[in-house]
């Protein structure tokens, strides 16, 4: 059995800092937030930037130019040489013309001597072609030489660098982390750790709401949808992705038939889940068909301030999801006004289950599921931090003390995404994101 704890970083969220020009593939810390594997590779773009990468390219490009002076050459040799072939058999006439001189020089000097001037000068162009053969000769060498002291210079540069060159490199980062989320795939659930951040994707809207993406979508799903308000409020608008949500780039409009109270409602499987207005009846609407798919009432649940949050905003009836499955939080009469944890089957919203607890409903701040487990904050405000823990698993409870940084005061919405595995909060008018470290035990084949 491997006990180790993780951290997912998202949106460029990060405890590590690599240097300048560096680029942080994967991690993995303990629960003391102590980095135990880090993966780190230049980035290609800043390589460039790099002093031996740009020495390394000029050389390359030299050498090329080297490369392309040599091939000329040896294009030009290789016709120069099909013309001395030529030449060579005109040379061997003259050798015969010369025997044939010395046989009858009486007779044929005359005749052979305009001949052989002829010869001669057709031969004159030779003594050009003969020079430039040497220098073409000496250039060649030259080359041949430089080209060698060239490498000599290439290698010890690779050998400074690394033995591998980036695309290398960059695949084996690639493997490794992909053998990393291989590991992540097994650590499907685990305790909650620690809580760092936030990150301010946006500022906009009112001081209450709330934005969220799918955790049931596919990963190159990445819309985003936004429900500015508590309170006399249908319009949800929709974005394709983080970037146009922040661009204020929408994608989409929806008019929802009934208005909707507070702020904690959670996009699950491509539906809306949400607490109708003046009603402890929870709506779930299709984002695909435009249409309510169906609506219940939460029997005995408080709606419309009755047990609220510690901010109030009818934020009686929470809405989340978490790697289990779909969950309602509220509070009753029956209960004393404790909260109770129900978990809703998300095509009918039939109570699956229910665990009542222990803790006021009105002293807490926010709450969030993961992995079947309610996390409660102490407070709304600045300072709060995670106090109650109650697991649905073993039905107890526990207090903890995890606290996470409220940077603009006030805190009306927190909802854990087990896809991002990442905490959304809506804080006084920003769009924040949180990062979880969770504490997971993996199984090995030793324990089977």
């Amino acid at each position: 059995m491997i006990v180790i704890s993780s951290v997912l970083n998202l949106f460029s969220v990060s405890t590590i800092r690599p240097k300048e020009g560096w680029q942080v593939y994967s991690s993995a810390q303990d629960a003391d937030g102590r980095c135990i594997c880090t993966v780190v590779a230049p980035e290609q773009n800043l390589c460039s930037r790099d002093a031996k990468g740009r020495q390394l390219r000029q050389l390359l490009e030299k050498v090329q130019n080297m490369s392309q002076s040599i091939e000329v050459l040896n294009l030009r040799t290789q016709r120069d040489f099909q013309y001395i072939m030529r030449m060579e058999s005109q040379i061997k006439g003259l050798r015969s013309k010369f025997r044939q001189i010395e046989s009858d020089r009486k007779t044929l000097v005359n005749k052979n001597f305009q001949e052989l001037k002829g010869k001669m000068e057709s031969l004159q162009p030779l003594i050009p072609v003969l020079e430039q053969y040497k220098t073409d000769a000496k250039l060649i060498s030259l080359f041949k030489e430089e080209i060698r002291n060239l490498s000599g210079v290439l290698m010890g540069i690779q050998e400074e660098m690394g033995a591998y060159d980036y695309e290398e490199l960059q695949q084996r980062v690639l493997n490794l982390e992909n053998r990393l989320r291989n590991c992540m795939n097994k650590l499907t659930c685990g305790k909650l750790m620690k809580i760092t951040g936030p990150l301010t994707v946006k500022t906009s809207g009112t001081r209450f709401g709330a934005w969220m993406t799918d955790p049931q979508a596919s990963p190159k799903n990445n819309r985003v949808w936004y429900m500015d308000s508590y309170t006399n409020n249908k319009i949800v608008k929709e974005y394709k992705s983080i970037a146009d949500f922040v661009a204020g780039v929408e994608s989409r409009t929806y008019n929802l038939p009934f208005k909707w109270a507070g702020t904690n409602h959670v996009v699950y499987n491509g539906s809306l889940y949400y607490n109708k207005m003046q009603s402890n009846i929870v709506v779930r609407y299709s984002f695909e068909t435009g249409r309510v798919v169906t609506q219940r009432a939460l029997e005995s649940a408080g709606f419309h301030n009755v047990y609220p949050y510690t901010w109030g905003g009818f934020s009686d009836i929470d809405l989340m999801a978490d790697e289990l499955g779909l969950w309602a939080v509220y509070a009753t009469n029956q209960n004393a006004g404790n909260i109770v944890i129900s978990q809703l089957n998300p095509d009918t919203l039939q109570i699956l289950n229910t665990w009542n607890t222990e803790y006021s409903k009105r002293n807490a701040g926010e709450s969030f599921m993961i992995c079947g487990t309610l996390y409660i904050t102490n407070s709304h405000l600045t300072g709060a931090k995670v106090y109650y823990a109650y697991s649905t698993k073993t039905s107890t409870y526990e207090y903890t003390d995890i606290p996470f940084h409220n940077q603009y005061f006030h805190m009306s919405m927190l909802d854990y995404n087990a896809r991002d595995r990442a905490l959304y909060g809506w804080n006084n008018g920003h769009q924040v994101l949180f990062n979880v470290t969770l504490f997971h035990i993996i199984k090995t084949e030793d324990d089977s």
